[in-house]
């Protein structure tokens, strides 16, 4: 039997309590984007199966909470070790169902499995808290103390990595957690977690994996004894949680969409810079929010880079990621596809030309690179999640400021050029939750404060102690004294 093994799973969802059990919804299959191959059967939760889930994951939290931390860290390494020991069948999972490329699906079971893991490990030991001054006789100190059940609500394109940075540092700091995987890769960014931890030797009822659909996401962002939501995926339905969130008194943690730049100054090698915004535009199809969705090239060497992106475009290899060696796999079904299509066909309308690209074969999209591009056009104004790079020039870095920082979204920012300080001065103009001087758009470690501003976030809500500590904990202020006060009542 594999660690995968479909027989365990098959048709189940993961309740906590240490079993896979018949969800109340009906199970559905797990389709192959890149064939259309059913890969197995899901099981499916509703509204019912949260609120069982929380009945149980409440007890079971506290008494997580109470152990030692070193068995919570213990608990991870173990979850690192099985990411480790299990990664060519967990990689083939996510290259299956969501499309990726073995390199990709091989960085979020190493970098969003295991390192995850590990650093959540490390978490799980660190400082909690500060002593603080007061004016009385009295010991005063502040303190972290877990949440309580944290629900998490994951999306399709990177199923391991934006579930794991929730459910691992809420799990090390004493949470539970309940977990809504999009319903797409529900094996891969539930399963594949309900099988890791359930071997690493999590206690019953710490972890509940539901897939399902809106209404299963809309039961755990409401529930009122789930007081945080860790959220990852569209601007839309992140802004739909924020004001559920807000009406419930919840604070909730909004990871979403982007349209973030990439700026191509005048000085920098064309060839490295064209390669680099390829990979930032290209990869995993486009379908990562920090996809270089506008490319910012210098008017003097703007019709060369254009040349040069197209030039990689066309030379990328598109297919089925586990039977060919291809760079770009599919997009994740018809309804993505065919917004693409919208976009790339309203923005040709609109005036711009095609350099490259603009076609496709089923659920594959050849790369396309968008040239005379209008500002108001849908592949400048959107995101477009799919493997379009549209390039405007610009004249000087005041322009470049403007149209970089032109957008409701606030993500990722990318500035190439010679001139360091330059980039700099550049950056502190433009708001941007992460920043990349020589280096395209999409970076991430797990270690690292991660989040974007306006219509991409509420800014860095996930790595790092501090970031972390406060996503998933609250602060509890204590005071001690060695004997009662005399009080004049």
């Amino acid at each position: 039997m594999t660690f995968l093994d479909s027989s365990t799973w098959d048709g189940r969802i993961f309740s906590g309590s240490g079993e896979w059990i018949s969800g109340s919804g009906e199970a559905y299959d797990a389709v192959e984007p890149a064939t259309g191959k059913t890969l197995g059967r899901v099981g499916s939760a509703t509204p019912d199966d949260v609120d069982e889930a929380v009945r149980r994951a409440v007890p079971a939290q506290r008494e997580w909470a109470a152990r030692p931390y070193s068995d919570r860290a213990a608990v991870l390494r173990r979850a690192a070790r099985l990411f480790e020991e299990h990664r060519q069948e967990i990689e083939t999972w996510v290259m299956r169902e969501s499309g990726a490329i073995r390199p990709f699906a091989a960085l979020q079971v190493d970098s969003g499995g295991a390192d995850e893991c590990h650093e959540a490990a490390a978490l799980a030991g660190a400082p909690y808290g500060e002593l603080l001054r007061s004016g009385q006789q009295r010991l005063s100190f502040a303190r972290r103390v877990p949440v309580g059940v944290v629900g998490v609500i994951a999306p399709f394109n990177v199923p391991i990595t934006l579930s794991m940075r929730a459910v691992a540092p809420a799990l090390a700091l004493g949470n539970a957690v309940v977990l809504k995987p999009d319903p797409r890769t529900a094996v891969s960014g539930g399963v594949v977690l309900a099988r890791v931890f359930e071997e690493a030797g999590l206690p019953p009822g710490l972890l509940h994996v539901l897939p399902g659909g809106a209404d299963v996401g809309a039961a755990v962002v409401e529930h009122p004894q789930v007081p945080v939501i860790a959220f990852t995926g569209s601007t839309r339905a992140g802004r739909a949680i924020g004001v559920t969130a807000a009406r419930h008194l919840k604070r909730v943690h909004l990871e979403l969409g982007g349209n973030s730049a990439l700026v191509v100054m005048d000085d920098v090698d064309l060839d490295k810079a064209a390669s680099a915004g390829a990979w930032g535009s290209f990869v995993h199809a486009g379908q990562i929010c920090m996809a270089g969705g506008r490319h910012l090239v210098h008017a003097s060497v703007y019709d060369e880079y254009t040349a040069l992106l197209a030039q990689h475009a066309e030379a990328l290899p598109v297919g089925d990621p586990l039977g060919e060696d291809v760079a770009v796999g599919p997009l994740i079904d018809a309804g993505q596809r065919d917004n693409v299509h919208r976009v790339v066909t309203e923005t040709v309308e609109a005036g711009a030309r095609l350099a490259a690209g603009g076609s496709y074969d089923g659920l594959f999209y050849r790369p396309t690179v968008l040239t005379g591009v209008p500002l108001t056009a849908p592949a400048y104004a959107e995101e477009i999640f799919g493997p379009v790079a549209p390039v405007v020039p610009f004249q000087d870095l005041d322009e470049a400021a403007h149209l970089a920082a032109g957008t409701e979204y606030g993500l990722s920012l990318g500035i190439l050029t010679r001139d360091v300080m330059k980039g700099m001065a550049l950056a502190e103009r433009v708001p941007s939750g992460l920043v990349h001087i020589n280096d395209q758009t999409v970076n991430d470690e797990p270690l690292i404060p991660f989040g974007g501003v306006g219509d991409s976030g509420t800014g860095s809500r996930h790595g790092g102690t501090a970031a972390n500590l406060e996503a998933f904990t609250e602060q509890q202020w204590v005071t001690v004294r060695g004997e009662l006060p005399d009080y004049p009542f």
